[in-house]
């Protein structure tokens, strides 16, 4: 998906909420357990409830490889599912690579490459071993590297905020952001900002005003919806805000999926009356 083709769709839904499929076998509704793979079938149920407000998934790997080649066919099937839909949407590989050269390119093909049977848009990338470890994931037409920049855990302060002696006197999240500039464009490259601390989203759209930020932390960390639109909303909106906790697990019942709905068309609303705010709409 091009950076105008998910514009659009981000007009045509009224809408940046991403749905965080952090599908955990252990929370899902009992009466699901019944089913052969009951991980892909409250997937499928949450993406039939939400797609219509929804502009991306973000299946986060963590909770697939944890349950070993059974949770791997539940994420075959989960994307296998969203392509064969006729709504279009952007789908993000929570994965966190970044290793060297060589172990980055066999990571991009997994993710990537459609006949691996996954053909994700977008994959979050870890920064820290550089250039050659992004790089090769940035080789694919059409595909997105989403680069850790600044997260909403408590142990980001261990290394994000360190000020070195460069002549900006930036932080480490910082040159991150203005490094990796050298590698792509706004054009395949997004970051992960966390909207727990959504007034720095205007230190960062001081280095990078045109990419597109993913934008984790909303809901149930904490994170403002409205700060988050307030300090990181671009001229294209330039954001993809997650949702994961509160929507797909909304309810732990048999309206699991009713409530789901609810929960994202509340979203969606908000989302609507901030980009109408902010003369998106």
């Amino acid at each position: 998906m091009s950076r105008q083709e998910l514009y659009q769709l981000i007009i045509s839904k009224k809408s940046f909420l991403c749905v965080g499929l952090d599908t955990d076998i252990t929370k899902i509704p009992r009466h699901l357990l019944q089913e052969d793979d009951p991980v892909f079938e409250f997937n499928r149920q949450i993406i039939d409830a939400t797609i219509d407000v929804a502009v991306a998934y973000k299946p986060n790997l963590a909770f697939y490889e944890s349950r070993g080649s059974k949770g791997w066919i539940s994420l075959e099937k989960t994307m296998q599912y969203l392509h064969r839909r006729k709504e279009v949407v952007f789908t993000i590989a929570d994965a966190k690579r970044g290793d060297i050269g060589n172990t980055s390119l066999q990571y991009a093909n997994a993710f990537f490459d459609p006949k691996n049977g996954l053909d994700f848009d977008a994959i979050t990338v870890a920064p820290y071993m550089g250039e050659d470890s992004v790089s090769p994931f940035l080789t694919f037409c059409n595909k997105w590297v989403i680069l850790l920049a600044l997260t909403s855990n408590k142990g980001a302060d261990n290394f994000q905020f360190i000020k070195t002696d460069n002549q900006q006197n930036q932080r480490i999240f910082e040159q991150v952001l203005a490094k990796s500039q050298q590698w792509g464009s706004k054009d395949n490259m997004m970051y992960v900002v966390g909207a727990t601390r959504a007034e720095l989203l205007a230190d960062v759209r001081k280095i990078i005003p045109d990419h597109f930020l993913l934008v984790p932390g909303v809901g149930a960390q904490g994170g403002s919806l409205e700060e988050v639109a307030n300090y990181g909303i671009n001229k294209q909106c330039g954001l993809l805000v997650n949702s994961s906790r509160n929507i797909i697990y909304a309810s732990a019942n048999t309206d699991f999926a009713e409530k789901a709905c609810n929960e994202a068309t509340t979203i969606q609303k908000q989302m609507e009356c901030l980009l109408e705010k902010h003369s998106i709409l």
